[in-house]
């Protein structure tokens, strides 16, 4: 028997909240529903009543809740709406992370946003392929200034190299670790071995500025910098933006300006020679390329399809014999994407039968809504009349009792009816919003890198099968799966059979 998904409630309603009738427990009984409808267990409520939403992060019950997270207690978190967890959009984009970290899942009701199911978490892979675009916006904008300031000889940031160090704005000797750098070529002049020079310095009690020993990896940095000889180089590496790696800019973007030397320019040439030398006999390592669909085609026979070393194409690791270019099953699932997230006539279908169900249901909620206002007034009339001694104390609660007993149980179906639609709207697709995303990540699928592609093929692809003459390609949202749409892969020699994988759940609840 499958285990039942363990989540967790967040409720967060300030005072003014309470005093416009959302009260905490209507919040809980709401998320209660929603969890009920998916089969989840409740395992926890964190309880922030009363706290403000601009910065939560450090609350008791938010860290209570993150390290439930990390533990694996509770694998999602169930709450009204995106302001409900966080005002502040750092800690928004900072729970975020620390979920996707964790596998958990983030659920608000109200924005319809429920990363456990796939729809969810490509809404979420969208959203980190648009942030992406926009920190690359940022930092092509910051890179356009470092040239100009470079040539202005002005600090870029961060410390200066070994050696060195900055004396206001000016780059100058650094008297103490200056003979340590020297030391460094004239042992590499001598020894020809990173490693040795390593090793003598670190005999001599030589450290690194942070306290460390030196590594081989540290001296080919020092010796190939030529600031020891004079030349100050800036603009001329580029983060690759994970785990702080670096890649060496092309020399025509270089920028480099006169500093102090600290070794001749001949015994640098020298050592940089021999570097270079060792490079080139050094034997080149092969580095296995990752290919997009890698574990996700398979063969009619049942084996899985891999690149191996040094060719173009899939090939079936059992039979051997089904064989497809790495280029044509891109281009054939590039071009068949399209179809699958812009068909819409299957998502008018949809929508028909979501619309439907969403408005039977609040229809329903308007009709007991008014019922609970027009009782609510009713209550309120007899307090007045009760205080003002109009109704007896014997009397008042013969009248009163029967309109709270209602009035309960229609609070108690309003907040049943609102978790159903929160239910209905978060499994619905909204067209509109499908349609311009899906038009933005077509347009942008060619642009994004391999690893942005490769979540987004995760999240949409159920299987790609490979047969001698056929390919079928199954995009899957549920496993509800509408008629399958026969095609012809254009240019190619296989037939596409693009099976579209829609809900048709939506209104049977």
């Amino acid at each position: 028997m499958e285990k039942k998904k363990s989540v967790g409630i967040w409720i967060r309603v300030s005072t003014e909240d309470q005093a416009q009738g959302e009260s905490p427990e209507h919040h809980e009984k709401r998320a209660r529903y929603y969890a009920e409808s998916k089969g989840w267990d409740v395992k926890v409520v964190y309880h922030l009543e009363a706290v403000s939403g601009k910065s939560v992060m450090q609350h008791p019950e938010a860290k209570k809740m993150l390290r439930d997270i990390k533990a694996g207690t509770i694998t999602g978190l169930i709450f009204s709406k995106l302001a409900r967890l966080a005002r502040n959009t750092k800690e928004l984009l900072d729970f975020a992370d620390l979920f996707r970290e964790s596998n958990a899942d983030l659920i608000s009701l109200q924005e319809a946003i429920d990363t456990s199911t796939p729809a969810g978490r490509l809404f979420y892979t969208m959203i980190a392929a648009m942030a992406q675009w926009e920190r690359e916006e940022i930092a092509s904008r910051v890179a356009a200034s470092v040239p100009v300031r470079a040539k202005l000889g002005k600090p870029l940031g961060g410390a200066a190299p070994f050696g060195y160090r900055w004396l206001g704005k000016e780059l100058v000797i650094d008297q103490h670790e200056a003979p340590v750098r020297k030391m460094m070529y004239e042992l590499f002049a001598q020894n020809k071995r990173k490693k040795t020079v390593a090793k003598l310095l670190n005999e001599k009690g030589y450290r690194t500025r942070n306290g460390s020993k030196f590594s081989d990896t540290t001296i080919d940095r020092l010796l190939r910098d030529p600031m020891a000889k004079g030349q100050r180089r800036a603009n001329y590496t580029k983060s690759l933006g994970e785990k702080k790696h670096w890649k060496i800019k092309p020399e025509s973007e270089w920028i480099l300006t006169a500093c102090p030397a600290i070794i001749s320019e001949e015994l640098w040439n020298s050592c940089n020679s021999i570097l270079d030398e060792q490079e080139i006999n050094r034997k080149p390592r092969t580095r296995a390329t990752v290919q997009l669909f890698s574990g996700f085609l398979t063969c009619a026979c049942g084996g899985k399809l891999y690149v191996p070393s040094r060719t173009t194409k899939y090939t079936c690791t059992k039979c051997k014999k089904t064989r497809i270019e790495v280029k044509d099953i891109e281009e054939i699932y590039y071009n068949y994407l399209k179809s699958f997230l812009l068909t819409k006539q299957d998502l008018a279908t949809f929508q028909i039968r979501a619309n439907e169900a969403i408005q039977n249901k609040q229809a329903e909620l308007g009709t007991l809504t008014k019922e609970k206002e027009r009782l609510k007034k009713e209550m309120d009339k007899l307090i007045q009349l009760h205080l003002k001694d109009q109704i007896p104390t014997d009397s008042f609660k013969g009248y009163f009792d029967p309109l709270d007993a209602q009035y309960k149980q229609l609070d108690g179906s309003v907040t049943q009816l609102e978790g159903q639609l929160d239910f209905l709207k978060i499994q619905q697709i909204n067209g509109d919003h499908i349609l311009d995303n899906a038009e933005n990540l077509y347009e942008r699928w060619p642009a994004l890198d391999l690893t942005v592609k490769r979540r987004i093929v995760e999240e949409l692809t159920q299987s790609i099968v490979i047969d001698k003459e056929d390919i079928t390609i199954k995009f899957g949202y549920n496993p509800i799966i509408l008629p399958i749409v026969f095609v012809n892969a254009p240019k190619e020699q296989h037939n596409v059979m693009v099976a579209l994988l829609i809900s048709d759940n939506y209104g049977k609840q």
